[in-house]
């Protein structure tokens, strides 16, 4: 066996292993995964694998290709946890390879895998390689652009070319038209940084029309069966809106992403830009000039800088918007710590990490999402022995789609009738999130019996300004989170 397999099968082994413990434990967690799974289930138990659709409505949040993974891993293993989070550990395996490929292709072996060791052991990687997103996807195909650029760029198949554009548009199927323009701005940037106008013609143009087939196998259906109202939301709403009015104003800081890095690169940020800072501007005061880098290093630059930069402008932020610049960053960092002569210190915070990890995933994780309210994964379990097919089930608090998902029950959010009205989806606002079953307090039957599910937050909210008369309903079971009454009508 070569020693390019042994790496990558020793990288693949360690990496699925890291991955996928645990993930048979792990329900899906409110309020973002409890979404996907959700509508992968409506979607496959409708055999509509074109239109997304979660509570019998419409969805457009994310195009398809995330959820035909779920449906593909349902169908495989049945509907259950460790089918929902098989695919992202699968996409993580294949990013660490991938970046094994890549910095072996334009450096050493030593630092194709540290950098596939450092990638699966950052806390990031590691847990949205767990996680019920979209994000690990994007990342594969995303960052596949940029590999597949560069290796064309540097070298001399030109052929290489053809790879950008098919997994642009598989980034577009996954994410949305960031899939191309982001990845598009960085190789722009590096042309005008390198003044290299020659270039340009060389990038098999005719490559787009492998683009525009990738896009219109999902986007042209999509169009022709729902029109401008699946443009106006799922452009409108998911991707301008979000650009420019912050769903978490919170979060909406300048330097949210400058903190993020340190937590997601964890630990390798704290023993890598601290130091490096340190190093070039201990150089520059003796030399009083700055660093010179080549065309690799100035493109792996470009690549991370610009991915935090770009999203640092946008209103709406995420932490796991900016994962697709961790490769050129572990390349970065592998590169460092190597010069600097730390591959045993690499090994022992490698090995102990990810002892830590494990841990974190039984003793942490496990529990969490289980009984501690992140998931109502046990609600719904307990709803589902409970209640019956012709009674009705209410929330007052916030709305979480696990607990349909679980409990295969029908679950309304209950507001008061002028709440109804205002948190309707109306065009192109947040309110277009709010696809989920209401009931008007106002209008609860008198006739069926009705399960309340009332939240810590909804009981106080119901303290505050009652919208149920809690004195109608007897407590039936009390969770972590929330409390289940009953009102019996028949």
């Amino acid at each position: 066996m070569t020693d390019y397999k042994k790496d990558i099968l020793l990288l693949g082994l360690f990496s699925f292993a890291l991955f996928i413990i645990g993930n048979g434990s792990i329900p899906a967690t409110d309020p973002v995964e409890s979404n996907y799974v959700l509508t992968a289930k409506e979607m496959l138990l409708s055999g509509d694998f074109i239109s997304p659709r979660i509570y019998g409505n419409y969805w457009y949040d994310k195009p398809a290709f995330f959820y035909w993974e779920l449906i593909g891993a349902f169908s495989l293993f049945g509907i259950s946890d460790f089918a929902a989070r098989f695919f992202p550990t699968i996409f993580g395996v294949i990013g660490v390879l991938m970046t094994y490929f890549f910095a072996r292709k334009i450096y050493d072996r030593k630092t194709a895998m540290v950098s596939g060791l450092l990638l699966s052991t950052s806390f990031g990687y590691w847990l949205i390689s767990k996680t019920i997103i979209t994000d690990m996807t994007l990342f594969v195909f995303f960052d596949a652009v940029l590999v597949s650029f560069y290796i064309a760029y540097a070298g001399k198949n030109k052929n290489w070319y053809y790879p950008c554009y098919l997994f642009s548009g598989l980034a577009v199927l996954t994410k949305g038209p960031i899939g191309i323009l982001l990845p598009g701005l960085i190789v722009t940037l590096f042309i005008i940084a390198r003044r290299d106008w020659r270039e340009i013609p060389r990038m098999r143009p005719l490559g787009f029309v492998i683009f525009a087939a990738v896009v219109a196998a999902w986007y042209l259906p999509m169009y022709r069966l729902h029109g401008s109202e699946f443009l106006d939301t799922f452009l409108g709403v998911h991707n301008v809106l979000r650009a420019t009015q912050s769903e978490h104003p919170m979060w909406d800081v300048w330097w949210y992403y400058s903190v993020l890095f340190f937590i997601m690169f964890f630990p390798w940020s704290f023993l890598t830009l601290p130091q490096a800072i340190r190093k070039y501007i201990k150089n520059y005061r003796a030399t009083r000039e700055l660093p010179r880098f080549d065309a690799t290093k100035i493109f792996l630059l470009i690549w991370a800088i610009t991915i935090n930069l770009f999203y640092q402008q946008m209103a709406t932020k995420y932490s796991t918007y900016t994962l697709p610049s961790m490769l050129p960053i572990v390349i970065l960092a592998s590169r460092f710590l190597i010069e600097r002569g730390a591959e045993k210190l690499i090994k022992r915070v490698a090995i102990v990490w990810s002892v830590i990890i494990v841990l974190l995933t039984f003793l942490v994780a496990v529990p969490e999402t289980r009984h501690g309210g992140s998931s109502y994964s046990d609600v719904a379990a307990y709803l589902k022995e409970t209640a019956g097919e012709d009674d009705l089930v209410v929330l007052y608090g916030v709305y979480k789609a696990s607990l349909p998902y679980y409990s295969g029950l029908t679950v309304y959010k209950l507001e008061t009738k002028e709440n109804v009205a205002a948190l309707r989806p109306d065009g192109k606002s947040w309110n277009s999130l709010n696809v989920m079953p209401f009931y008007a307090a106002e209008e609860l039957p008198g006739d069926k019996n009705i399960y309340l599910v009332l939240q810590k937050k909804g009981e106080k909210l119901n303290a505050e300004k009652p919208v149920v008369d809690l004195s109608e309903y007897e407590l039936i079971k009390t969770f972590k989170d929330c409390k289940i009454y009953k009102k019996e009508n028949k």
